[in-house]
């Protein structure tokens, strides 16, 4: 929280910009939907999203409930109920994405690919799971099978993102990454997953050169 007040600005700077392009283009292609009134503005809406990722704590009731509303109540005055801020996640889907955008690395000189599970439901509820029905896969990660999708994302070695893509469960590792490298011109450091001799040819020709790194 030392740096809310520096997130919330970088933030609404980026809604003030982005927000009127996206409705005008809604207009433009007949999305505009009726939707109610909000008290929070879309940049708190977003600023909080941001916050709980970059906290410690895995569960958002209790972040936003036992924490957020208890805590930093005259940060955020006009703080909606836990239930209605649920019901208007969804709205800060495009802006997040957008604005995730606009944060990526351009410095690619040396690079890593990795990848980790995005688990939707336990699998013994598989059956019964509807939000992702028909889009999450079972697939086979490092602490065996799951049910949901894959984060792959492209680093530099600073740390800093590059690209980031969300995949099935199911898909093979190097289904992403031609779009991942597109403007990739350094080295890219994968394990053996991820870099392909196909794709090891395919990336050379491009100019980025491949390496593979060692599991630990």
């Amino acid at each position: 929280m030392n740096k809310l007040v520096e997130l919330f600005c970088d933030v609404d700077d980026f809604c003030k910009v982005f927000l009127p392009q996206w409705h005008a283009y809604q207009i433009e292609q007949g999305q505009i939907k009726r939707e109610r009134a909000c008290q929070m503005s879309m940049a708190e809406i977003m600023t909080v999203i941001i916050l709980f990722h970059m906290s410690n704590q895995r569960d958002f009731k209790n972040f936003y409930k036992g924490y957020l509303a208890r805590f930093h109540k005259k940060d955020f005055p006009t703080l909606l109920s836990y239930t209605r801020f649920l019901e208007l996640m969804p709205r800060a889907v495009t802006p997040l994405s957008s604005y995730f955008k606009t944060l990526k690395s351009t410095d690619c000189d040396i690079c890593f690919i990795d990848s980790t599970s995005i688990k939707v439901c336990h699998n013994l509820r598989i059956p019964r799971h509807k939000t992702f029905a028909g889009v999450a896969k079972r697939g086979r990660g490092t602490m065996g099978w799951y049910f949901g999708f894959k984060l792959h994302l492209i680093i530099n070695h600073k740390g800093e993102i590059i690209a980031a893509k969300v995949t099935p469960a199911n898909k093979q590792d190097t289904a992403p990454v031609e779009e991942l490298t597109q403007n990739l011109t350094g080295t890219l450091y994968g394990d053996k997953g991820y870099i392909s001799s196909k794709l090891e040819q395919s990336l050379s020709e491009r100019g980025t050169q491949t390496g593979h790194q060692c599991a630990q």
